[in-house]
């Protein structure tokens, strides 16, 4: 019999992943704090829940994915917080991106009850949300990991036990390095094909299956040369996850040249106004300072 499932939290990512979840059979108990955006999925047989420690008491792995490191204390440890509700031998499972400090906090508080945690950031996008193929980077114990196995192959496709509880989060900041990194290298090397007059379209045919190809390129440089705004992930979470990144960077005293220009770039279209659409809009700021528009006709 499947274990029950409860989940926190309905946005972008946490949509697709319950519908997952419940596609393949899992009873989901689920709350969001803005309820409207249950709907949808109690239409799909979820079963509404009235707070976190309602969800965690109803369910034997209760997963939260929220946007932030305060949300992510508030809804497990606050009043009516998933503490309150859980029981020796449930697993919590943090879906979100915070900081691999907090984790470790908070994992040692839910074993103080005799809970299990795993951390389990996650990449892919609204589309891998969505389409169950997200990748999933897991911090944690391995029997508690071979335990939440089926509910991850429900929502993911690369899923890797990476360390001890933390890893996960220290590892989903590797991967938001990189993807920002690679945006700042697709945002300059379309501009620089603007600019020589050449074939966008044509040229994303000829360089994304070569060495240059990556993730970014395949799925946000088309929507570049379109001019398609919406968010995979926005600019405003990225910088939160940014700002993760360039803390643990400076406790540990490694220079984040490439990050941290990325991370100004994208303030700059914040104070714009930008923040929610997709962070492959970080091309924006370098057409201002280029003073041309990717796509347009010269």
């Amino acid at each position: 019999m499947s274990e029950k499932i409860g989940f926190i939290g309905l946005g972008i990512m946490g949509q697709g992943m319950v519908q997952n979840l419940l596609a393949v059979g899992f009873p989901v108990y689920i709350w969001n704090r803005t309820h409207p955006k249950m709907d949808p999925l109690i239409e799909l047989g979820a079963i509404a829940a009235t707070s976190p420690a309602d969800v965690a008491s109803h369910a034997d792995i209760i997963i939260t994915c929220v946007s932030d490191t305060p949300d992510v204390e508030h809804v497990m440890l606050q009043s009516n917080g998933v503490i309150f509700g859980v029981k020796p031998g449930n697993l919590v499972i943090d879906m979100s991106t915070i900081s691999p400090e907090i984790t470790r906090r908070l994992a040692q508080a839910f074993a103080d009850r005799g809970v299990h945690m795993l951390d389990a950031p996650i990449s892919g996008g609204s589309e891998g949300a969505a389409k169950g193929t997200l990748s999933i980077m897991v911090g944690g114990d391995a029997e508690q990991f071979a335990r939440a196995m089926p509910a991850f192959e429900a929502m993911g496709k690369a899923i890797t036990h990476v360390g001890d509880i933390g890893a996960g989060q220290t590892v989903k900041l590797v991967n938001q390095i990189l993807v920002v990194v690679t945006m700042l290298g697709v945002g300059e090397a379309l501009l620089f094909a603007q600019a020589g007059g050449l074939d966008l379209n044509k040229t994303l045919e000829a360089v994304t299956q070569g060495a240059a190809g990556s993730w970014m390129l395949s799925n946000r440089g088309p929507q570049v040369v379109e001019r398609d705004w919406r968010p995979g992930f926005t600019i405003d979470l990225q910088q939160k996850d940014l700002r993760l990144v360039l803390e643990a960077a400076d406790q540990m005293g490694v220079p984040m040249l490439g990050t941290g220009m990325v991370f100004n770039l994208y303030r700059t279209l914040q104070q714009q106004g930008l923040g929610l659409e997709g962070n492959h809009a970080l091309v924006k700021a370098l057409e201002h300072l280029a003073g041309l528009e990717i796509g347009k006709q010269r």
